[in-house]
């Protein structure tokens, strides 16, 4: 589990065929390096990988077929830069949102306007992922937690701050740039919940007090809470 803060940078040194994943070796900080721990989860780019070897300032994790297939990592190249978050420690602060690590679908960078000394992005994103955004929540882009600003018919839009700005890499993208998105969890608990509670054929529990006939999903997409 993240939080989606990002801690540094880091930059991809190598990329290895492994079978059917990709072995990749990352050169960061050596202060990040030193605090690694072999089989412990690192998030590159918002994608949850395990530490299979560190050393000075690299460190080594394995990504799998579909790792390289469902997240921008396939389309990375030696010299490129990414983000890199630690795994949440218990009683560590939750500054950012709750990021497993596990990377929805990817979007696309669709353009970038100056907000005096900010930035406002806009993204396009896969219907899978748009249904749970809300105004104001919050979407992980690249593993960076980020509030949705607006939204509209393809996607969403960011602003990113001055400070922010000087940690992500997310304003050296050009225009049409693909991102690793991951969407609040908590959306998906809530739709699997109501899913199962409203469905058609679902069995009336006898002890469920607060067990309603008149609400279901009609109703609550006609009042606007699902899309």
């Amino acid at each position: 589990m993240f939080t989606g803060l990002i801690e540094t940078t880091g930059i991809i040194d190598r990329l290895t065929p492994r079978g059917p994943g990709v072995e990749l070796v990352v050169r960061c900080s050596k202060e990040l390096v030193t605090e690694l721990s072999l089989g412990e989860s690192v998030a590159v780019d918002g994608a949850c990988l395990t530490v299979t070897h560190y050393s000075g300032e690299r460190f080594t994790v394995d990504a799998s077929a579909e790792t390289m297939q469902q997240t921008t990592l396939g389309e990375r190249h030696i010299g490129q830069c990414v983000h890199l978050e630690r795994a949440l420690k218990l009683g560590d602060r939750l500054g950012g949102h709750w990021v497993t690590g596990h990377v929805d679908g990817i979007g696309r960078l669709r353009s970038k306007t100056p907000l005096g000394e900010a930035v406002q992005v806009w993204f396009d994103a896969p219907k899978q992922i748009a249904k749970y955004l809300v105004k104001k929540g919050s979407i992980a882009v690249d593993g960076a937690s980020l509030t949705v600003n607006e939204l509209d018919e393809k996607g969403f839009s960011i602003v990113i701050i001055p400070h922010t700005l000087s940690i992500l890499s997310l304003n050296q993208k050009p225009v049409g740039s693909t991102v690793n998105l991951e969407s609040d969890i908590l959306g998906k608990y809530v739709e699997k919940l109501l899913s199962a509670r409203l469905a058609p054929d679902s069995q009336p529990n006898p002890y469920d007090s607060h067990q309603s006939s008149s609400l279901n999903l009609s109703t609550l997409a006609k009042a606007g809470f699902l899309k």
